[in-house]
């Protein structure tokens, strides 16, 4: 915005008048309520200060129990013993070799394990249910495949008007 030029005594004077009119308005806001914005703003300062929380003790890791000396004859399920610290069974030691077994460009190692663990139900890979979207597959069973039926002319009628695009509309194509 350019300036005026013809700025004279009187309009000096209006201006000045003007800014030490606002200016004392500004002031006599303050003096009313400038101590409860002040409040309002400390208040506000207090809320955004993050709650800070206890912090836990550390526990030591237990020590494992000493080993028993006689030789079980069945060896427990590595899939039935849980850690105490993870929501997941432990994977299988055939599964987890499909790691190591070549790469995941040629559908092997990583590509191929993580669609053998995807076959599994969630029971069988997690403890509980982690979130609550996993209440919608918990305890579904097997899939099923399903096979869709499908006819091809029954598409093809339905879907195509069989005067043509351009012919005038007959009374069967129309909706009642």
């Amino acid at each position: 915005m350019s300036r005026q030029l013809n700025m004279d005594t009187v309009r000096q004077n209006f201006w000045k008048e003007e800014y030490l009119r606002e200016k004392m308005l500004r002031c006599e806001w303050y003096r009313k309520y400038g101590s409860m914005a002040k409040a309002k703003q400390k208040a506000k300062t207090a809320a955004r200060v993050p709650l800070k929380l206890p912090t836990l003790p550390s526990k030591a890791p237990l020590s494992p129990p000493p080993a028993p000396k006689a030789v079980p004859s069945k060896a427990p399920s590595p899939a039935l013993e849980a850690p105490i610290q993870s929501e997941m069974y432990p994977v299988l030691p055939a599964t987890r070799a499909l790691l190591y077994e070549g790469i995941s460009h040629d559908f092997q190692g990583r590509y191929r394990y993580l669609n053998t663990r995807k076959l599994d139900m969630p029971e069988r890979r997690y403890l509980f249910p982690v979130t609550t979207n996993f209440t919608y597959g918990w305890q579904l069973g097997p899939p099923v495949k399903q096979e869709l039926v499908s006819c091809k002319t029954c598409h093809i009628e339905s879907f195509f008007r069989k005067n043509g695009a351009f012919a005038l509309l007959d009374p069967q194509d129309l909706a009642f």
